[in-house]
């Protein structure tokens, strides 16, 4: 038996989420096309007869400013600590790059590093993927280079098997029925807040924090899950935009997300949603904290 912990590292809108969803089997991360959607380590737990591999979704690798931005940034570059390989994530439309922000983590890291060229299945001609290959392999002693597509699962197969040969031999860290380690409640908050991303555009989405104040199981007269989430935006502005005309839009993200929550639970959802303005949460220690975002010095 092999265990251990992979992170999946990487530049915003690079498909980390994508590819971290498709190696476990199950949507555990919120994906957008928008960059920056991941804030927090999120953890996917994949189980198979011979390994049990964890896998550490983290934000984007930026240089995002204010109180936030320098969280995401520590959570990313943080998750090169205790794990037992890094899968670097590189996104192949993109000709930009290596660059120090995304190499700095893997030279402090001692273990086995595979870089895994995503959306390759949007690179046209497929021999523009060479030259790609060149740089990133020049740039960094990766034990493997993979082209992979997370949309649509080319080569993954291949990637996973790389990541099982670099676990080491040990129990398995989690039950054989485990997906990932995070609250419940973290992952309702998510889902709403993806919900948020998908249908409000513009900068409003990343001034949105979802903190679930109660998620219960009522078992009369049928089983049922029971949310109440609260919404936070910054200004007054936003929180309009957000409820809507008649509170149309609000209706929307609570009727996607809680179909999205049924299909999680396995049961019927009772979803209740309000908004409150927490005027720069962003920048306020306190909320972010309050919000989950535990800040280091």
């Amino acid at each position: 038996m092999k265990a251990g912990f992979v992170s999946l590292i990487g530049r915003p809108n690079a498909g980390k989420s994508t590819l971290l969803n498709r190696l476990v089997g199950q949507k555990l991360a919120i994906v957008s096309p928008r960059p920056q959607t991941t804030r927090n380590r999120i953890t996917g737990i994949l189980n198979r007869p011979d390994a049990q591999i964890v896998f550490v979704d983290t934000p984007g690798l930026h240089a995002g400013g204010g109180r936030l931005g320098e969280f995401m940034l520590k959570t990313a570059q943080r998750a090169v600590e205790d794990v037992d390989a890094v899968c670097l994530v590189v996104d192949a439309t993109e000709r930009a790059g290596p660059d120090e922000l995304v190499l700095a983590p893997l030279r402090e890291y001692g273990g086995v590093t595979v870089c895994a060229l995503n959306k390759v299945d949007l690179v046209h001609p497929r021999s523009a993927l060479l030259p790609l290959l060149e740089r990133w392999g020049a740039a960094h002693p990766f034990a493997e280079l993979v082209p992979i597509s997370a949309a649509d699962g080319s080569n993954c197969d291949r990637l996973l098997d790389l990541l099982v040969k670099a676990m080491p031999e040990h129990p398995a860290f989690f039950p054989a029925d485990a997906t990932s380690d995070v609250p419940e409640t973290f992952w309702a908050a998510e889902v709403i807040r993806e919900q948020v991303f998908h249908f409000i555009r513009q900068e409003v989405p990343y001034a949105v924090a979802v903190r679930v104040e109660e998620l219960t199981e009522r078992a009369e007269p049928t089983t049922t899950v029971y949310v109440r989430a609260t919404i936070f935006v910054e200004q007054d502005s936003q929180k309009g935009i957000l409820i809507g005309k008649g509170g149309a839009m609000l209706k929307r993200i609570g009727s996607e997300a809680r179909h999205q929550l049924e299909a999680f639970f396995g049961v019927k959802v009772f979803l209740e949603l309000h908004v409150q303005v927490r005027h720069n949460w962003r920048k306020d220690p306190r909320a972010l904290r309050e919000f989950g975002f535990r800040l280091t010095s």
